[in-house]
């Protein structure tokens, strides 16, 4: 019976928090919903009380997967390219995912601020999906509407999960 429970409180977790991001997407005419959120709510429903799945490593992890995309966008000198989906697979466009996905992890491990859905979020930028500062900012705005959401519904489904990070309640 508790499996069932668990089961019904991640997707109505689930649910309600990508509708959230949605609805507030859809009101404000921003990208804030975005592929690398479903991985980030599926931890904070199946394993609400894991560390990489607290407000602290989410937010952490998603604002350095934004910087090192960024950063690698700038180093291979592809800030003001098209997207892969544009302009294909190339060399730099490998480097520039290959080097965002590798300073992403490298500096969560430092941070001790793991969290696996941000070598998505760290792609949706170096491959050039969203690059302007304003749509990495409303990517941002994103993660931090889904952890709110999240956090709130376990909560209020009865889960002691942390305010910021693991070990806390």
């Amino acid at each position: 019976m508790a499996d069932i429970r668990r089961s019904v409180d991640a997707f109505a977790g689930s649910a309600i928090a990508v509708a959230v991001a949605g609805a507030v997407a859809l009101l404000t005419h921003q990208p804030w919903l975005f592929p690398s959120l479903g991985p980030a709510i599926m931890l904070h429903v199946e394993k609400p009380q894991a560390p990489e799945s607290s407000p602290r490593n989410t937010l952490i992890g998603h604002a350095v997967a934004i910087g090192a995309g960024a950063f690698s966008l700038a180093v291979f000198g592809l800030l003001n390219d098209p997207s892969v989906l544009v302009e294909n697979v190339t060399l730099t466009r490998v480097g520039a995912g290959a080097l965002s996905v590798a300073l992403t992890g490298a500096i969560l491990l430092l941070l001790r601020a793991s969290h696996p859905p941000t070598g998505a979020t760290t792609l949706i930028v170096s491959l050039g999906f969203l690059q302007t500062p304003p749509e990495m900012a409303a990517l941002m705005v994103g993660v931090v509407i889904l952890t709110v959401v999240g956090w709130l519904v376990n909560r209020a489904a009865g889960v002691p999960v942390p305010l910021w990070s693991a070990g806390e309640s």
